[in-house]
């Protein structure tokens, strides 16, 4: 014989007693306690990690956003208007809607007339029935040479600056401008 220790023997139980079960695996334990899930139905904690992750993905677009350079795309302040043989006596306005300038001759030279009004910077419109520029805010009058006459503009408008490039053609700077006491400047005007 061995002299290996025998396992004891099993108590008996008394009549009626339940007899303990398996435990199951992990995986398998409450899942008959769950209700049947309806396939639009999101649980709780799946909706909170949509919204942690909806949140966070707009916090960091706000973050890309502001490292983001906010540019301003204005028109070049230095540019061609053609040649001096293209204007004729008087006050062209086709550059006033792309540039916001006039491109004027007179008898003696051709110069450019910055398109503001002195009063509250609104663009006069050029009326050529009544020769003379008349703003639609307030009323301000100007004439052909750009000097106020009638309305609250307190001074008459500028003048840009204007050159002949190497080419021929006419150049204007709508940076440089000039007031009434510097119309008389080399580059004020073109002779």
């Amino acid at each position: 014989m061995s002299d290996a220790p025998k396992a004891p023997a099993p108590t008996p139980r008394p009549p009626g007693a339940a007899v303990p079960r398996r435990p199951r695996p992990p995986r398998q334990r409450g899942t008959e306690l769950e209700p049947p899930r309806k396939p639009e139905q999101l649980s709780r904690r799946k909706f909170a990690w949509l919204g942690l992750t909806g949140t966070l993905g707009v916090i960091g677009l706000g973050l890309v956003r502001y490292f983001w350079p906010r540019v301003l795309y204005e028109p070049p302040t230095t540019f061609s208007v053609g040649y001096p043989g293209d204007y004729g006596f008087g006050v062209d306005s086709r550059w006033q809607s792309k540039y916001r300038i006039w491109v004027c001759r007179d008898a003696e030279k051709l110069y450019v007339i910055n398109a503001v009004c002195t009063h509250l910077g609104c663009t006069p419109d050029w009326l050529s029935s009544a020769n003379k520029f008349k703003c639609p805010c307030h009323g301000s009058g100007f004439d052909s040479a750009g000097v106020n006459f009638e309305g609250p503009a307190p001074r008459p408008m500028d003048r840009c600056k204007v050159w002949l490039a190497p080419d021929g053609q006419v150049m204007v700077n709508t940076l440089v401008l000039f007031p009434t006491d510097k119309w008389g400047e080399k580059d004020a005007y073109i002779a």
